[in-house]
């Protein structure tokens, strides 16, 4: 008997601008996966339900739902799938908006579409990397993290984490007691040289201190360490 076809893995693109979702489209099928196309905001929500999709790529301008909404009500059915978010707008507080609702990374249009492409290479990289130390669970402070589950419990209460928080977690637990630059992070974590900023690490410190720390501003188990990047201090 012949061997059974590799799966290929889904990519949803939810983006109502013909010619990205044409050249998008074409470069995810020649790159071997299924791409998947919705050109409004609750088609991909309704697509993202019955397809299961392994990666979303997300516009934040929709011609019906806000991108924001989207993403949360994505999260809400399916807190754990990689999602990345195109956007037009530049600004730091746009970006941060995008990961408070639960984007994963973002890449700001124009973009190339090698850069994209090789984003999505990397969240494949890192999801089918297996380290079973790290399949255990661990305590924070007050706060027991679960990364196989994706899950952190805090006070009798369950969080989900989104990939790039886990992944960043796990890292900081591996090295824990240690300095971890913000250089190694994002060449360990997104795996794209030069791609992601040094900004995308400390926003998504900012996200896990709010889930682990009694008080964010005043962090005992994140801590900065200037001009170097973060240490995790169980």
């Amino acid at each position: 008997m012949g061997e059974a076809p590799k799966r290929r893995q889904t990519i949803l693109l939810i983006e109502d601008e013909p010619d990205i979702v044409m050249g998008l489209s074409d470069a995810l099928e020649f790159e071997g996966f299924r791409a998947l196309c919705a050109r409004t905001g609750a088609a991909g929500i309704d697509l993202t339900r019955s397809e299961r999709p392994d990666c979303i790529l997300l516009d934040l301008m929709l011609p019906d739902i806000n991108g924001y909404h989207v993403c949360e009500a994505i999260r809400a059915h399916d807190p754990r799938v990689p999602l990345i978010m195109l956007t037009a707008k530049s600004q730091e507080t746009d970006k941060i908006r995008g990961l408070e609702a639960g984007a994963d990374d973002y890449v700001t249009k124009p973009f190339s579409i090698g850069e994209l492409l090789a984003r999505i290479r990397a969240i494949f990289r890192r999801i089918g990397r297996s380290v079973p130390a790290l399949d255990e669970a661990f305590t924070i402070g007050a706060a027991r993290v679960n990364p196989q589950k994706q899950l952190l419990v805090r006070h009798r209460q369950e969080l989900v984490l989104t990939f790039y928080e886990n992944e960043l977690l796990k890292l900081l637990w591996e090295r824990r007691g240690e300095p971890v630059s913000r250089d190694e992070i994002l060449d360990k974590i997104w795996g794209v040289e030069a791609f992601p900023t040094n900004r995308t690490v400390d926003n998504f410190v900012a996200k896990l201190r709010k889930k682990i720390e009694a008080n964010p501003a005043e962090p005992r188990h994140i801590l900065t360490v200037y001009g170097t990047g973060y240490k995790l201090v169980p």
